[in-house]
């Protein structure tokens, strides 16, 4: 069970995108005003992604529903099997996975448009382990947006890009050569996101603090704009170099 709770001021519109393969969800997307929550039922072994978009309007011309960020493209508030364009701030779910455990995090790989938080309700840590990692909250619940440097900016300050969708870089994308671990190092743009929020995906090779599991298939509460907590924002965040 996925609980969506919204603690924003403004209404936000959840998106899902159920993985190849996998079983759906009962719904691709939906409204969520200010205060509100809504449960969705998840199949066992579910896997995929869920985003909040923001700034959603209909047009006056072709009655679409189009968003500031996170948006899909399908026009309606159901995403019907697309995904988020970037930049925006994902929480990823593989559930009942190897070993039987849940694997989830939350990513700003794909850019970050506003606070999430991902909590099991529930749960046993895997073996009785008492890692970090287990059953742990994941999230970030610092404003990076108004954090986010100039060129990184989109949609007048709406959402934060990543360094890879700024500027395609492979060293910023960890493509080409420097597609493994060994060779994409976190940048300077990625050290900011992740001292920010530690307990986040800030570039594709962050698996080892970004990753959490849970055993005993435990309910998840998505929260959007959570407000920050001490566990899951830096109190200082330096500044960057431009690219060159």
């Amino acid at each position: 069970m996925f609980t969506f709770v919204n603690r924003c001021a403004d209404t936000v519109w959840p998106g899902v995108l159920s993985n190849a393969g996998t079983a759906r969800l009962g719904t691709t997307g939906f409204e969520l005003p200010p205060g509100a929550s809504r449960a969705v039922p998840a199949p066992s072994a579910w896997s995929g992604r869920l985003w909040a978009r923001t700034g959603c309007a209909q047009d006056g011309a072709t009655g679409r529903l189009v968003c500031a960020t996170g948006d899909c493209g399908s026009g309606t508030a159901e995403c019907a099997g697309a995904g988020a364009a970037p930049p925006a701030t994902l929480a990823e779910f593989t559930l009942d996975g190897t070993g039987g455990l849940d694997f989830y995090d939350v990513s700003l790989v794909d850019g970050y448009n506003l606070p999430v938080l991902v909590e099991p309700s529930s749960g046993e840590r895997p073996g009785g382990a008492s890692s970090a990692g287990s059953c742990a909250s994941a999230g970030c619940a610092a404003d990076l947006n108004a954090m986010c440097p100039a060129e990184l900016r989109s949609g007048g300050g709406a959402a934060c890009r990543s360094a890879c969708d700024a500027f395609g870089r492979p060293e910023y994308c960890c493509s080409g050569a420097y597609a493994n671990p060994g060779t994409c190092r976190p940048t300077s743009y990625s050290q900011v996101f992740k001292m920010a929020c530690p307990r986040s995906y800030s570039y594709a090779f962050d698996d080892p603090t970004s990753t959490f599991t849970c055993a005993g298939g435990p309910d998840y509460t998505v929260t959007f704009c959570p407000g920050a907590t001490p566990s899951q924002k830096s109190t200082t965040v330096p500044a960057i170099n431009p690219v060159p």
